[in-house]
């Protein structure tokens, strides 16, 4: 088992009663009798929420975008990001997502075995597994991130 293996390993057992969020993957409406339907989100499991990471089961996850599901409303947006935001609240609540709760989509998996700056955010810095917490962020090691994510995980700030 790798290093990075067994930090994640520790980390899935210091998780285990911690919540989780639920996985989703858009699906394009189908058309039904030549009539478009309306795109959802639907279930592809849970994963706990580490910043830019997303720790499943069975692996490890980088983040794309997050919505709150809600039912669809009909109003004027003055951008059209959120009214794409407001598509993909609506998606998420026809897919079956209970209203008000997180969604991950744009998800995609990280392969740990061939980690390099493309594997963004994971990678291998001077032999050690490290994550880019952000953008224009530095690499932080990888064992201290997770501390620190797990800690804010299982003990919320309050009222957070």
């Amino acid at each position: 088992m790798s290093a990075i293996e067994e930090l994640l390993s520790a980390a899935r057992a210091r998780l285990s009663g911690a919540p989780r969020e639920r996985l989703g993957e858009l699906q394009e409406g189908r058309r039904l009798l030549g009539i478009p339907r309306a795109s959802r989100i639907v279930d592809r499991g849970r994963a706990w929420h580490l910043g830019v990471l997303l720790l499943a089961e069975d692996g490890v996850l980088a983040t794309g975008d997050i919505v709150r599901s809600r039912a669809e409303v009909r109003r004027g947006f003055p951008a059209e990001s959120q009214r794409r935001r407001a598509e993909l609240a609506a998606a998420a609540h026809r897919g079956g997502v209970p209203e008000g709760e997180t969604v991950h989509i744009g998800w995609h998996p990280l392969d740990l075995a061939s980690l390099d700056d493309r594997s963004a955010p994971l990678a291998l810095r001077d032999g050690d597994p490290a994550v880019k917490w952000s953008a224009q962020g530095g690499y932080m090691p990888l064992a201290r991130y997770l501390d620190e994510r797990i800690d804010l995980l299982v003990h919320p700030p309050e009222r957070a």
